[in-house]
């Protein structure tokens, strides 16, 4: 049997939206509602990944287990490899599936079908993807593409690359039958030994000049797995995650 745990890395200092995961959503903290959908949909134990006390306090008062971790950790990754060490010292765990503190409006569901790919596949860590709705989104620096050679009817594949750029190049566009260009989703689930392995490694070449560090991967030899979704949301018509105060008053909106 898989053991599976999920990290929901959090820290107070947002500097777009001050005491986020504290903040209220009719009634409840952000990080409530994050970690109420978690425990309900994914398998397995759920853990806060803390970088404060306050947070820790927090959980302690509707129910939640959580970690004390450093908060100078550079990233939500390292975070909760460090709680996954403080908990896990013997190694129980099999698969560590890694769940934004802010990603309310984010299904938790997609998480399963990722658990279920690295069970399948074997492969160190699964993320996911979607196609882009609007060829000048691919442009963008900020959306990140991920390179895979998907044939038709194929919804998931071994990652080749990650860029900010626009790739693949299309070189002969009337007899190219897959054009499609792939939106990296920054949803993570790992083998436990993956993300151990992933957290020693020295930052990467390719991670510095892209500045992604899921490349730190990629040039270490690790294999990644994306799976294409067409919905990853709760409510289609609100944002993902919460990064504004506009965020949060749409989330005050659907959410009961």
């Amino acid at each position: 049997m898989t053991n599976i745990v999920t990290m929901i890395p959090v820290r107070m200092a947002s500097t777009r939206l001050p005491n986020k995961p504290l903040l209220d959503i009719n009634g409840k903290s952000l990080l409530q509602r994050v970690y109420e959908n978690v425990k309900k949909t994914v398998p397995g134990d759920v853990f806060v990944a803390a970088g404060d006390r306050v947070i820790v306090e927090a959980c302690e008062k509707f129910g939640a287990k959580a970690v004390l971790t450093d908060p100078a950790l550079p990233s939500g990754t390292d975070r909760i490899a460090a709680a996954l060490k403080e908990i896990d010292p013997e190694g129980k765990y099999d698969i560590v599936v890694n769940f934004q503190g802010d990603a309310v409006n984010v299904n938790p569901a997609v998480n399963n079908e990722l658990i279920a790919m690295i069970e399948r596949t074997g492969c160190d860590i699964a993320t996911v993807g979607m196609l882009f709705d609007k060829a000048g989104d691919v442009k963008v620096p900020s959306n990140v593409k991920i390179v895979m050679g998907l044939r038709e009817g194929e919804d998931e594949g071994r990652c080749l690359y990650f860029s900010r750029a626009e790739v693949p190049f299309i070189r002969n566009p009337e007899s190219c039958k897959n054009q499609d260009f792939y939106h990296h989703i920054g949803i993570y689930v790992y083998r436990a030994e993956s993300l151990k392995r992933f957290v020693d490694l020295p930052v990467g070449v390719l991670e510095g000049r892209e500045g992604l560090e899921q490349l730190r991967a990629l040039e270490d030899g690790m294999y990644i797995r994306a799976k294409l979704v067409s919905e990853l949301t709760l409510d289609k018509n609100a944002p993902a995650d919460i990064d504004t105060e506009e965020d949060l008053e749409e989330a005050r909106k659907w959410i009961k």
